[in-house]
C-alpha cells in the first residue's frame, strides 16, 4: 500500500459506497468497495488463524493494519452507520495492536451509530471497548509503564452509556484511577486536586466491583493524601 493513487481512490470509492446505505438495520453488503475489503479480511484472518503465539499474530495485524486505512477514513468521513464487519474488526485490531487512539476514532462512530459485533467477539460493543483498553492500560502500568490518561477519558466518555457487567466497567474505573496518581509523591504531588481525584475514582471502581483490586492502591492514595495535607493543626 504505497501508491498515494490508489490509497486515494479506496477511500473515495469506500466514502461513496458508505454514504449510500443508512443506518445499523442496513449493511455494506454487495457494495463493491466493502466486499473487496472483506474478501481481504477473510484471506487475513485465515492467516492469523494460522498463527499461534499471540505475539505473532500482533505482529502480522501491524503488518496488515496499513493496508485497510484508506477504507476506513472513507467510511468514518462520508458513513452513515450500516453495519460494516470490517470497520469493527479493524477498530478490534487496533486495540490488539495498541493503537488505542486509532481504536477510539472507529469507535466513537460504532457506538454513534450502534453497530454491533460480529458474533465471534461475544459481548457488546461498549463493553469490549472499555474492557479491551482498561486491560491494556492495567497491563502496561503492572509493567511499570505509562498510559496515557487522555486515552481512558476517552473511552470512559465514550462508554458511558453503555451498558455492560459492573465488573468491566470497574476495570475501566480502576485504569484511570491508576493512570491518575501514577509517580505521584510528597515530591510531586502532581496538580490540585489529583491526588482526591484518584482517590474517587479508586473508591468506585471497589464500589462497582468490590474484588477489582484496587484496595490497596486506596490505601496507598490515602496516605499520600495525608503526608500531602501535613501535621493536624
Amino acid at each position: 500500500m504505497t501508491n498515494p493513487c490508489r490509497r486515494h481512490f479506496q477511500r473515495v470509492t469506500a466514502a461513496l459506497a458508505a454514504a449510500a446505505v443508512a443506518g445499523p438495520e442496513q449493511t455494506m453488503e454487495g457494495l463493491n468497495a466493502y466486499e473487496q475489503q472483506l474478501a481481504k479480511l477473510t484471506q487475513d484472518r485465515l492467516r492469523l488463524s494460522g498463527i499461534q503465539s499471540t505475539e505473532g499474530k500482533i505482529k502480522l495485524k501491524e503488518q496488515l493494519l496499513p493496508e485497510y486505512a484508506p477504507y476506513i477514513e472513507g467510511v468514518l468521513s462520508a458513513g452513515q452507520g450500516a453495519q460494516d464487519e470490517v470497520l469493527t474488526t479493524v477498530m478490534v485490531w487496533r486495540i490488539d495492536t495498541g493503537d488505542y487512539a486509532g481504536a477510539l476514532d472507529i469507535a466513537s462512530y460504532v457506538l454513534q451509530h450502534k453497530l454491533v459485533m460480529p458474533d465471534r467477539f461475544e459481548r457488546t460493543t461498549g463493553c469490549l471497548i472499555a474492557e479491551e483498553i482498561a486491560e491494556g492500560a492495567l497491563k502496561a502500568m503492572r509493567a511499570g509503564e505509562a498510559f496515557d490518561l487522555e486515552l481512558l477519558h476517552r473511552t470512559a466518555l465514550a462508554t458511558e452509556a453503555e451498558d455492560m457487567p459492573d465488573q468491566a466497567r470497574a476495570k475501566l474505573v480502576l485504569a484511570t484511577a491508576r493512570a491518575t496518581v501514577a509517580g505521584l509523591t510528597v515530591e510531586n504531588p502532581g496538580q490540585p486536586g489529583q491526588v482526591q481525584a484518584g482517590i474517587d475514582l479508586f473508591k468506585r471502581a471497589i464500589e462497582l466491583y468490590d474484588n477489582c483490586g484496587g484496595k490497596t492502591d486506596l490505601k496507598s492514595s490515602e496516605a499520600l493524601l495525608k503526608k500531602l495535607a501535613g501535621p493536624a493543626s
